[in-house]
């Protein structure tokens, strides 16, 4: 299982995302262009010595990320504010990458358009996002309990 990033804007999400991923033992793609430098104070700060931990592959554009996918196995999973399937009646596989798009602007309709599912985390009210380190968390420890028990 993988964490893929679309163009992270914020390093200390990022920093989050694969301090989580270090300890969970998951992989990170990281889809450039980012939004800072991977030397950022603020990423090193988030990630902690957790950084040195973690497997993440760098890709310069969507295209060699797509192209890095095609040998590999599993689904392109994004979380999106713009889908009707809750996370939690999806049925996650071991072999899935969760996407998840930039901050600023979450990901392009190419990007929808190249994903095999687009799910959704429920909120209540008038609610709009949640941050990003905390929906990719919520949803990798689902997709990772459910595959646990397969």
């Amino acid at each position: 299982m993988k964490i893929a990033l679309f163009q992270p804007d914020i390093p200390q999400n990022a920093g989050t995302i694969i301090r989580t991923a270090a300890c969970l033992g998951v992989g990170v793609d990281l889809i450039e262009p980012l939004g800072f430098v991977l030397s950022d104070k603020h990423l090193k700060r988030a990630g902690m010595d957790y950084l040195n931990m973690a497997h993440v592959e760098r890709h310069n554009s969507w295209q060699t990320f797509m192209a890095s996918r095609e040998t590999a196995p599993g689904r392109l999973v994004l979380l999106t504010t713009g889908a009707n399937t809750p996370y939690t009646d999806f049925e996650f596989s071991i072999d899935d990458t969760i996407l998840l798009g930039s901050e600023s602007s979450g990901v392009p309709d190419f990007v929808h358009q190249s994903v095999d599912a687009r799910l959704i985390i429920p909120m209540s009210g008038n609610a709009r996002s949640l941050n990003v380190a905390i929906a990719g968390a919520m949803v990798l420890g689902e997709a990772l309990r459910q595959s646990a028990n397969n």
